[in-house]
């Protein structure tokens, strides 16, 4: 299906862009040097929402009942798109996951998205949403969960990668991600002086390494596209004191959520034998789970077509799946049961489940190819010249991308017509 959009558009959201720079560069800067986890990004809300504000956009802060959530609404009638604004960073590495650059272009892409619909003068409406701890903590599905995407027609953000200078490419257009269940493991025992009496204790340090033993055994035996990987986050208090009360934080990664369950339930063998072994017992809380990524591919087209019209280089999709995850994929509720069958079958669907969405890859340099995010020499490329230049190359595409959206009703309903045969959601639209 052809564009209804002008080429003279992509002109025209380069120029908008032009102008907003020294305000993006600002933005973008500014959140990068005050990294702030999930749910407590105080500084990028307050940033974000001011310079909205200083350009005339009436922003709603604190959004949906969530602190640092907000959202700015430009146009009438006609059409709803939405970008999402990811801000949260990682604890002692800060901003090497890139989501400064993710809520810079998303400000940008609304930004632009905005003045051309202003220019054209016709229906059609944008919405920059504020997403909080896509880290941790699944801030989208809190929004799902508020309503926030209702009579959305479509919701586009995209997301930074390790690139090459010597290799001439900017992304890539249809990424995929893994579906990803969280645990915490409690195991509670007894203290007892661990060199007077030790064998009146019940040691639950020992049940936490046995279970993280248990764990490094099973991965030999999964699939070559799951991931398993833990930390034991509270490990006793003192030497001498047989510890009663020690944790594992844990997340299993498949391609699909249906591969991660047999998985799942392993790991509740591996966490229950240990404990038993110890004398110890043993409680797992599943946290907000997400599924796999599966975007829209008739959005992914018109991106890629974006791309190609700008002189940009994409790949329009990645051989691999990442072995990353995110809430841009979809979730199950939290529990405090053991039971994996309440943590999984409690799925109601985040973001690409709800709605057709985009979620592509575009690249920033970096200094070695053993770079990539959750690194701190990502954390230090996220903040350079470089890396803002390309994120406003792939703003420019996402607002393109978007504007076609909004003009083009027979692709709006093509769109719509694949969400529904992929997910059954006859919900929206």
């Amino acid at each position: 299906m052809g564009s209804i959009v002008p080429d003279s558009i992509h002109e025209q959201l380069a120029q908008c862009l032009s102008k907003h720079e020294d305000l993006l560069w600002n933005v973008n800067q500014g959140i990068h040097s005050h990294p702030e986890l999930c749910y407590e990004e105080v500084y990028a809300h307050d940033t974000l929402c001011k310079a909205l504000e200083d350009l005339g956009y009436k922003v709603t802060r604190h959004a949906y009942g969530l602190k640092t959530a907000f959202e700015a609404e430009f146009g009438t009638g006609g059409a709803l798109i939405v970008y999402n604004a990811e801000m949260d960073a990682l604890p002692g590495i800060g901003h090497a996951c890139g989501h400064n650059l993710i809520a810079t272009s998303s400000l940008a892409a609304f930004l632009v998205t905005a003045e051309a619909l202003r220019a054209d003068g016709g229906e059609g409406r944008v919405r920059i949403l504020g997403t909080p701890a896509e880290e941790d903590g699944g801030g989208k599905i809190d929004l799902i969960r508020a309503g926030a995407y209702k009579g959305v027609d479509a919701c586009l953000m995209g997301h930074p990668g390790p690139g090459k200078k010597s290799v001439p490419l900017n992304g890539v257009a249809c990424g995929k991600c893994m579906a990803r269940a969280g645990v915490t493991a409690t195991f509670k025992g007894v203290n007892a002086h661990a060199g007077n009496a030790p064998w009146l204790g019940r040691n639950a340090l020992d049940a936490a390494v046995a279970a993280y033993n248990n764990i490094s055994m099973l991965r030999q035996q999964i699939t070559p596209n799951q991931r398993v990987h833990a930390i034991i986050s509270k490990g006793g208090e003192r030497p001498n004191i047989i510890p009663d009360l020690t944790e594992i934080e844990l997340y299993a990664r498949a391609e699909t959520s249906t591969d991660l369950e047999d998985t799942c339930q392993r790991l509740i063998g591996c966490f229950e034998g240990a404990a038993r072994g110890a004398g110890c017992t043993v409680e797992l809380k599943w946290s907000q789970s997400y599924k796999e990524l599966r975007p829209n591919s008739s959005i992914v087209q018109k991106f890629f077509q974006a791309t190609g019209a700008q002189g940009q280089k994409y790949l329009e999709s990645s051989p691999h799946v990442s072995g990353a995850s995110t809430d841009q994929g979809s979730k199950s509720s939290a529990s405090t049961s053991s039971s994996l069958i309440r943590c999984l079958t409690s799925i109601i669907g985040n973001v690409c489940f709800e709605v057709p969405s985009l979620h592509p890859g575009f690249l920033i340099e970096v200094d070695s190819p053993d770079i990539g995010p959750h690194h701190p020499g990502f954390e230090k490329a996220a903040g350079t010249r470089s890396a803002f230049d390309s994120c406003l190359l792939f703003a420019k595409a996402l607002a393109a991308t978007g504007f076609d959206i909004l003009k083009n009703e027979e692709l709006r309903n093509q769109i719509w017509s694949e969400h529904k045969r992929e997910f059954g959601n006859e919900t929206q639209g």
